[in-house]
């Protein structure tokens, strides 16, 4: 038995379940970081076959052609060819092909084949293919392929068993060939007449479908209805959860207060960590459930069809479809929407959408949102139906939706070139997601979300409590200690730039740790509140708190700064790496920082006069 571990990658189309079978290969054994030099993604895992050979196995970016288009494209090709910076050559590639569209993979099965490397050919969604009456000649297409076939259904748990048997046997080379981009096509066309039966060009089921889908106008209905379902569902389905992990929170502030000796140490665990860490923890149900919605459109393969039924009036905002998904990305997190923007070939499209993805809304916000609208937006019902707090939610995502549309507008009309640019997009078929990989999903961005938790939120909560609580009030001093801190007098010379959008000083001085990430705005605001003597407990309490403190006005202002503002230094710093100019870093955080004053100081003086 060899001890050297063979190296595979997998390679295919997007869409085809290659990153569902690498799932179900590795299991909980695998990591993710980038390429080296590139913010690529990069997953890695590792089995053991039934040999006991180890085996390393590389998840590669999911790819249309080898003649690459897009940075996706390039890692793809640059690995397998062995050219790519600190990456070692894989022993063998795994090309996965969606058996229920064979004629738009198996060019790229073609092109993998002429790559000098031994390749197995991996058949997924078989069991979609069967359903559909669509039979394959597996001896026939190894015959005119020349390499191993292997039939996979990664949504199963042994729907992998004879791939794995397979690759733990000797691969030999393909023949090479030479033949052009032309006769790729034809020789497509020779393989499905061989081997391949296909009963329709496109399932029924997904012909009917997509006669609603795709419709311009049912279409476009339905697509709001997901989206408004989603945030109804964001407010309704996370109450009990939200309510438990609040009731533990208080359960400990109250345990701190009741058992340790007044000093430094219950001021940090209480007013710090407790009234900063779990103010911020509370909204995991609510963001989970997010998650749980777009990575569900994602599995089904309606994504894509929302970008194609986006498409034109993305272009008329001066994007594209392709501009789509990372933007739905972003609603997530806006690093990865501005990471997926590789999949744009034209450079103005792409630079485009970076620019204007950070006003997407991000789960970030979904703390600093929630905390608002629970304080001041009451829990109604309209029409009988609809949760007043979710249409407030949907609406803010709709203006960060409509604002990013505004700004790609405008800088449409800067640039010179408004020439349009085709989308060429694959339309993936229907599928249930499965609940395997949702799970998985779920997992990894969840404990994405705790480690923020656990890492930089406990830390900057903690610089802020110390902040907060020294230099020490002098002899005499009757206000609050806060108010004699370092960070008490950080926030009074804010209030002078934030006074006229209706900030306080509280709040003012909660931005500044918001800068490392957004959410953290709202771990900064109970440790504030909590050492300005509001309440011993305001980890639990800090929406109540607020509702009593602050007016109206200022809360809406506070809404649509967080709407606009450019918070997240991170974000920046991805603008930074991803377009190699310092130049995009300073307009973008200008053009937000100047929207989001703007916005908040219209909306606070509106709602002041009308509201006094």
């Amino acid at each position: 038995m060899s001890t050297e571990a063979l190296r595979i990658a997998l390679v295919g189309n997007p869409n085809c379940g290659k990153t569902a079978l690498f799932n179900l290969l590795t299991g909980s054994r695998q990591k993710v970081a980038n390429y080296a030099g590139v913010t690529v993604e990069r997953k890695q895992g590792r089995y053991t076959a039934p040999s006991g050979r180890v085996v390393d196995l590389l998840d590669l970016p999911g790819a249309y052609s080898l003649d690459a288009a897009s940075p996706d494209e390039a890692i793809t090709r640059d690995v397998c060819l062995g050219i790519a910076a600190g990456e070692t050559r894989p022993d063998l590639l795994v090309c996965v092909a969606d058996a229920t569209n064979l004629r738009l993979h198996l060019r790229f099965v073609l092109e993998v084949r002429r790559l000098g490397l031994p390749v197995v050919l991996a058949l997924n969604m078989m069991d979609a293919a069967s359903r559909r009456g669509i039979r394959i000649d597996i001896a026939a297409l190894e015959r005119e392929l020349g390499i191993p076939v292997i039939e996979t259904v990664a949504v199963r748990r042994a729907g992998a068993k004879a791939l794995v048997e397979r690759l733990d046997l000797a691969v030999p080379l393909p023949a090479m060939t030479s033949a052009s981009d032309a006769d790729l096509h034809a020789e497509v066309r020779q393989l499905l007449r061989a081997a391949v039966s296909m009963p329709s060009r496109t399932a029924a089921t997904d012909d009917a479908i997509d006669r609603v889908a795709l419709h311009p106008v049912w279409g476009l209905i339905l697509l709001a209805g997901l989206m408004f379902l989603i945030f109804q569902s964001v407010f309704s389905w996370a109450g009990p959860l939200m309510e438990g992990i609040e009731g533990g929170i208080k359960l400990l502030g109250e345990w701190s207060v009741a058992t340790l000796p007044d000093g430094p140490l219950r001021s940090l665990l209480n007013d710090g960590v407790f009234a900063g860490i779990g103010g911020v923890l509370v909204f995991l149900p609510q963001i989970l459930i997010l998650f749980l919605f777009i990575l569900a459109l994602e599995e089904s393969g309606y994504l894509p069809r929302a970008a194609f039924l986006l498409d034109r009036l993305m272009f008329k905002a001066g994007l594209s479809g392709r501009s789509f998904i990372p933007l739905l990305s972003s609603f997530a997190c806006a690093i990865p929407g501005i990471m997926a923007t590789r999949s744009i070939q034209d450079p103005r499209d792409r630079l485009t959408t970076i620019m204007v993805a950070p006003l997407m809304t991000c789960s970030a916000r979904l703390p600093v949102y929630t905390l608002l609208i629970g304080a001041f937006i009451p829990q109604r019902t309209v029409a009988g139906l609809f949760n007043l707090q979710g249409i407030v939610l949907f609406a803010l995502y709709v203006a960060g939706i409509a604002s990013a549309l505004g700004v790609a507008f405008v800088m449409k009309r800067l640039r010179r070139d408004r020439s349009e640019h085709a989308l060429m997009l694959e339309l993936p078929s229907y599928r249930w997601p499965h609940p395997r990989d949702l799970a998985i999903g779920l997992w990894e961005r969840g404990w994405i979300f705790i480690r923020r938790v656990g890492g930089i939120i406990l830390a900057l909560t903690i610089l802020l409590w110390f902040l907060s609580s020294y230099p020490a009030p002098p002899e005499g001093a009757t206000g609050p200690a806060i108010d004699y801190s370092l960070a008490g007098r950080i926030g009074r010379w804010l209030e002078v730039v934030f006074a006229p959008i209706g900030f306080n000083w509280q709040i003012s001085i909660a931005l500044v740790p918001g800068l490392a990430a957004r959410e953290v705005a709202v771990s900064a605001l109970g440790t504030v509140y909590a050492l300005s003597g509001s309440d011993e407990t305001v980890a639990a309490a800090l929406g109540p708190l607020i509702a009593v403190e602050w007016p109206l006005a200022t809360a809406l202002s506070l809404l649509v700064w967080f709407i606009f503002a450019p918070q997240c230094l991170s974000t920046l710093a991805v603008i930074r790496r991803e377009t190699n100019s310092w130049r995009n870093v300073w307009i973008a955080a200008g053009y937000l920082f100047g929207l989001a004053y703007v916005a908040s100081f219209i909306t606070f003086q509106i709602t002041r006069v009308l509201s006094g």
